[in-house]
């Protein structure tokens, strides 16, 4: 199994924003790009099997989603996550950031309040301000590494006039899967105050042994439909230049006007490669999916081993889900607003720096460690010569 990811594959001139942009992004060319959330492994053979077979047939022209595909989702998420969906609620977009977006043009107006639970996804914060929303934020409580949601500010937030949360399940960057009663009482307080859930579950397939993750929507046993859930197979079989998400939408209304944002945004027009993509992988690459969990949870207990006995400056955050590392980088003699600048030009090496995820992420860095493993140790490596050297001299 191991062969499969522990090929080494020159990603270089490929277009590939993770390695052909490094100078654009860090300044240099030499950096070890360990930032953006895709995957320096293959996607599963099937699907590049899939796309051969239909670029052979030659004509490209305009396309729509097929029954085969959803039919292939509704299966997916009922043995993968024990959650019966309705084939009507399906709604596809070219990704679930463009999805987002659309939600909180079709759901609010400018001026609205619509709140996150940062330190989160960064895309969500300008999902928000270019759209002329108003932000409000309930942050997470960091309990010593682990993080958990504060209900009382919460329900305080929720209360003072909020039109949509969005979520995030399993979160990005911590890595937390929610248990049932925190997703109860999420949608609980949203109901309560005619909130407006929009879930992004696009790591839900991403989830690590000892942990399972719930579709919030799948809770909702009492009639309540304003839950839109995101998900896409582009993180989990490393497809995410082929632009293919699917927005879950149980009620009429809420589908409707989404829809209809999507239209007058022109972004209803799917890659053709995208869809065929989608279906071979919800229809026969499992069985890799398994495979890939097993390396990537093998990869964190090397880097959490690796940070323990060789970097203890630093503490990892262990994620219960997703390929992303959150790094409390508090204990190094370096500046929170000098990280990023350290790690580039000290250790060579382009890690996400965690303001990004709001200011609750000041003083640390997300990891991505879904590479080959001489890759992983590659940049641990780096990493420890860099620290060492800023701890000696200190």
């Amino acid at each position: 199994m191991d062969n499969i990811f522990d090929e080494l594959i020159d990603r270089k001139n490929t277009d590939s924003l993770k390695w052909d942009y490094r100078k654009q992004r860090f300044g240099r060319e030499d950096i070890l790009p360990m930032w953006v959330a895709d995957m320096d492994f293959k996607s599963p053979a099937t699907i590049t099997e899939a796309i051969i077979h239909r670029a052979k047939h030659g004509v490209f022209g305009y396309t729509e989603a097929s029954e085969k595909l959803s039919a292939a989702i509704a299966a997916w998420m009922k043995n993968r996550h024990n959650w019966q969906i309705d084939n009507k609620w399906i709604v596809y977009s070219p990704g679930v950031v463009t999805s987002v977006n659309t939600a909180i043009l079709a759901y609010t107006n400018p001026g609205d309040k619509v709140l996150i639970q940062p330190p989160i996804y960064y895309p969500f914060y300008s999902s928000i301000r270019d759209n002329g929303r108003e932000l409000v934020v309930n942050p997470l409580k960091d309990n010593n590494g682990y993080y958990e949601m504060d209900f009382e500010d919460l329900e305080k937030k929720l209360a003072d006039n909020v039109r949509v949360m969005i979520f995030c399940s399993p979160h990005n960057p911590i890595g937390r899967v929610w248990n049932t009663h925190e997703l109860e009482e999420v949608l609980r307080l949203c109901k309560k105050y005619d909130v407006i859930l929009i879930s992004d579950e696009i790591h839900s397939d991403i989830v690590f042994k000892g942990h399972k993750h719930i579709p919030l929507s799948s809770l909702s046993k009492d009639g309540y439909k304003k839950c839109i859930t995101l998900i896409s197979p582009t993180k989990t079989f490393n497809i995410a230049g082929l632009s293919v998400s699917t927005a879950l939408i149980p009620d009429l209304e809420l589908k409707s006007r989404f829809i209809n944002t999507l239209n007058k945004n022109g972004a209803n027009m799917l890659n053709i490669f995208g869809l065929t993509a989608a279906e071979a992988a919800y229809t026969s690459c499992e069985k890799w999916l398994d495979e890939l969990l097993e390396y990537l949870e093998n990869n964190l207990n090397i880097l959490e081993e690796y940070f323990k006995n060789n970097i203890p400056q630093i503490i990892v955050i262990r994620p219960e889900a997703t390929y992303l590392a959150w790094l409390d980088c508090t204990n190094l003699p370096v500046p929170a607003e000098k990280l990023k600048e350290f790690f580039v030009n000290e250790a060579g090496v382009g890690l996400n720096d965690g303001a990004i995820f709001g200011e609750e992420g000041s003083g640390f860095q997300r990891l991505n460690f879904a590479c080959p493993r001489n890759i992983l140790l590659e940049g641990l490596e780096r990493i420890k010569m860099a620290v060492d050297k800023v701890v000696n001299k200190g």
